[in-house]
């Protein structure tokens, strides 16, 4: 494909680029893919950092073999999320003998034992974040990140936790709650909590730009 193609369909809509694919465009499939790789990188990278390509590769396998059932309802991204976390919650049950026993709702990543993210040379309000996320159970830790780092709507969120949106709503504000409760037990200086939570959304940003695969050097502790 030449560049000026290529190009053209970077600006293409999702949705077209589906079509395209749907109907045999393998180059539209590559572009659709290529756009979302490192929002689901980041997102397995939180969770469980040493296998984040295998998982990446695994929702974009089953993307490719549902894209059939895929109606439009929500949009292409939300549908990725959907199977996304999907994906992370088979990979813990796969590995834990309780299998669908486990509590996604109270257990969080720490408690499933999953090596730690080390965010090397990033601001100490970045590493207890981070901490603090993977403090929080595991559905709310999704649901922080796909709000604030990946800008799903209430609505979006609604589809790929195939709930009500209201519930969503007051899953976020408990979510928040906890997060910043985790962070308050975390921090050994009174001053680093504030600086984390008076400047949150700065810290979350800047966090979020460090979890992709260009920056994946920061290696599991």
């Amino acid at each position: 494909m030449s560049s000026s193609t290529r190009d053209a369909l970077r600006d293409t809509p999702d949705e077209a680029l589906l079509d395209a694919w749907r109907e045999g465009d393998r180059e539209a499939g590559s572009v659709l893919i290529e756009r979302h790789f490192d929002a689901l990188y980041r997102f397995f990278r939180t969770k469980v950092p040493n296998h984040a390509e295998d998982l990446v590769q695994e929702t974009l396998t089953a993307c490719v073999h549902g894209l059939e059932a895929f109606r439009g309802q929500a949009s292409f991204r939300t549908y990725l999320f959907a199977i996304a976390r999907k994906r992370a919650l088979m990979y813990w049950r796969s590995r834990s003998r309780r299998g669908d026993a486990i509590d996604f709702d109270t257990i969080s990543v720490e408690d499933l034992g999953d090596n730690a993210l080390s965010l090397v040379n990033q601001a100490q309000e970045e590493r207890l974040l981070l901490r603090a996320l993977r403090r929080l159970p595991v559905e709310l830790q999704i649901l922080l990140e796909l709000f604030y780092w990946e800008g799903l709507s209430g609505a979006a969120l609604a589809e790929v936790y195939d709930i009500p949106e209201g519930t969503i709503r007051g899953r976020l504000r408990k979510a928040r709650a906890l997060l910043d409760q985790r962070v308050e037990e975390l921090a050994k200086d009174p001053r680093m909590v504030r600086s984390t939570l008076d400047n949150f959304e700065r810290w979350v940003a800047s966090m979020r730009g460090h979890l992709g695969p260009s920056d994946s050097s920061s290696s599991p502790a």
